[in-house]
């Protein structure tokens, strides 16, 4: 344990079903009447009866909503630096994003862009400080992965084709709402592979080198509740209780990567997003199949802990997390993105990037060169 820790503010939360609806309600109590506000979503989400509704209880309050719906996973930034111009010529003074974590990463770095007047690119790897006087943001997740709702990250690709970030408390939403009705709609895959990135965001949290007992109490936690409600979420698309524990859980395990950050993992799994555009969920979930083992024996303690909240013996922590990763379908073969072993130089390189090497270097095991390449052959062979 370190000599000194602590948790930084977090994000509010508010949780419920149907709670979308009440969020006119909060732009109301933030502030005050007939507010511009820009709404960031994809097409598929702006579709979704409830985002239908939440326009039309914006418009009933008095308020004045401009919405782009133009964001797809991996959000690039040319398409963030639209969002924000349609913000200014709007004069928004706040941001709702609604949709999985590309959407709501968008509609953060959005909103800093739009006050900042400057290209999202400008604030990649934290080069350029966020300006101070960024807009409101209130996130609406309708995926249980990413965690985005409640972190100081936005993840994006930036005009140059890598997979990047950037960081600042400004990026922090004013407001979380968690509404488990949003996400019964969502596709198995896709609630298996968001389930998976909440779960390897817990497990690095909890074990990497930042890991410490209050980050362990969320990220912990975030384990329990991903191996009670994902298969439930999987089995039941329209269970409310597994969705709501699944919403809860991406909090959970957002909140603890936002405080210790991830690993070894990430570093690999945005260099597959850079090179590839695998799924987030999806890679990283892989990746942690390759690590885990040489983590365990680094870290047995933590790994430990890890196990007792899956439910199973330290003995057994691998064999178990695979076993998952295969009930849910993962999908190890990578031939449907065109990754295989021809890309094992490649996906290295990429790996020790300048935007992938603090997740590298945070993990709890160093990996010689040699190591880490055969980490990245097993999960191009899958």
């Amino acid at each position: 344990m370190s000599s000194s820790f602590g948790l930084e503010r977090g994000t509010p939360v508010a949780f419920g079903e149907d709670r979308v609806l009440a969020v006119a309600e909060d732009v109301t109590a933030m502030l005050g009447s007939a507010a511009r506000i820009l709404l960031v979503t994809d097409r598929a989400i702006a579709s979704l009866d409830r985002v239908v509704a939440l326009r039309e209880r914006l418009a009933m309050a008095g308020h004045h909503a401009l919405m782009y719906a133009e964001i797809v996973g991996d959000p690039d930034s040319g398409k963030i630096e639209a969002a924000a111009e349609m913000g200014r010529r709007h004069a928004a003074r706040l941001v709702i994003a609604v949709g999985g974590g590309s959407a709501i990463d968008a509609g953060k770095l959005a909103a800093v862009a739009l006050a900042g007047r400057q290209h999202p690119d400008t604030y990649a790897l934290c080069a350029v400080p966020l300006p101070r006087d960024t807009l409101p943001i209130i996130a609406v997740p309708t995926t249980a992965g990413t965690g985005a709702e409640m972190t100081r990250t936005a993840v994006f690709t930036n005009s140059h084709g890598h997979k990047v970030w950037a960081w600042g408390e400004e990026l922090r939403p004013a407001l979380a709402v968690l509404d488990p009705a949003l996400s019964v709609s969502l596709p198995a895959k896709l609630t298996a592979w968001t389930g998976l990135d909440a779960l390897v965001h817990a497990i690095e949290a909890a074990t990497n080198r930042r890991a410490n007992p209050l980050v362990a109490a969320s990220a912990l936690h975030a384990i329990r509740l991903v191996c009670r409600h994902l298969g439930t979420a999987l089995d039941e698309p329209g269970n409310l209780e597994a969705r709501g524990g699944m919403l809860i859980a991406a909090a959970l395990a957002g909140t603890a990567i936002d405080n210790a950050g991830t690993g070894i993992a990430h570093a690999i799994g945005h260099a597959m997003g850079t090179l590839a555009h695998v799924h987030h969920g999806r890679a990283v979930a892989l990746a942690l199949s390759a690590a885990l083992e040489a983590n365990q024996e680094e870290t047995p303690r933590l790994h430990a802990d890890v196990a007792t909240a899956m439910g199973v013996l330290p003995q057994d922590l691998v064999a178990s997390y695979d076993r998952l990763l295969d009930e849910v379908e993962v999908g190890r073969d990578l031939s449907d993105v065109d990754l295989g072993p021809d890309q094992i130089d490649e996906l290295y390189a990429t790996t020790l990037s300048p935007e992938n090497m603090p997740m590298l270097q945070a993990n709890c095991r160093h990996f010689t060169e040699e190591e880490l390449r055969e980490l990245i052959s097993a999960v191009l062979t899958g």
